[in-house]
Parts: C-alpha cells; sequence; structure tokens
C-alpha cells in the first residue's frame, strides 16, 4: 500500500485526518518521535549535548603551553579552500 506522511501543527488537525480515514478506509499510524533527549532543534540546526562523562583530562597536555590564538586559528585553518 502506498504511503504518505502528514505534518501537522493543530491537535483538530489530527482529529479531522482521523474523521477523514473512516471514510475513505484509510489507516493512520502515529510515528514515535525521532527526536532523542540528549538533542535539542535550534533554529533549524540539530545540537547534540556533550557527552560529561567523557575524560578530557588528557587534552590539557596537548594544548597547555602552546599560546594558542583563537582569532588567528579561526582565520588561518577553518578557511574554506576554494
Amino acid at each position: 500500500m502506498p504511503e504518505i506522511i502528514v505534518k501537522y501543527k493543530n491537535k483538530r488537525t489530527l482529529e479531522a485526518l482521523k474523521e477523514f480515514a473512516k471514510y475513505f478506509d484509510l489507516e493512520i499510524l502515529l510515528a514515535r518521535s525521532k527526536k532523542k533527549d540528549n538533542q535539542m532543534n535550534l533554529n533549524g540546526i540539530t545540537i547534540i549535548r556533550g557527552d560529561s562523562s567523557i575524560d578530557i583530562n588528557d587534552l590539557s597536555n596537548i594544548f597547555s603551553g602552546r599560546n594558542i590564538d583563537p582569532l588567528a586559528l579561526r582565520k588561518k585553518e577553518w578557511q574554506r579552500k576554494k
């Protein structure tokens, strides 16, 4: 059987779709939310929260005493190559 996905904002819309389905022998399945607890959506961008159980103390040896300037690092290393 062919399938379609309908997105709605109002709960009344779902009730109307259920009534509509009765007359045309349609089946309505409610999808479970795919969003996990550690994710959030901000302006259309999915943000995954960090894992607080990870020990990052070993990274301090790598970056300590290097005198790294974040602004210079972004300008030099994070540029898109054309």
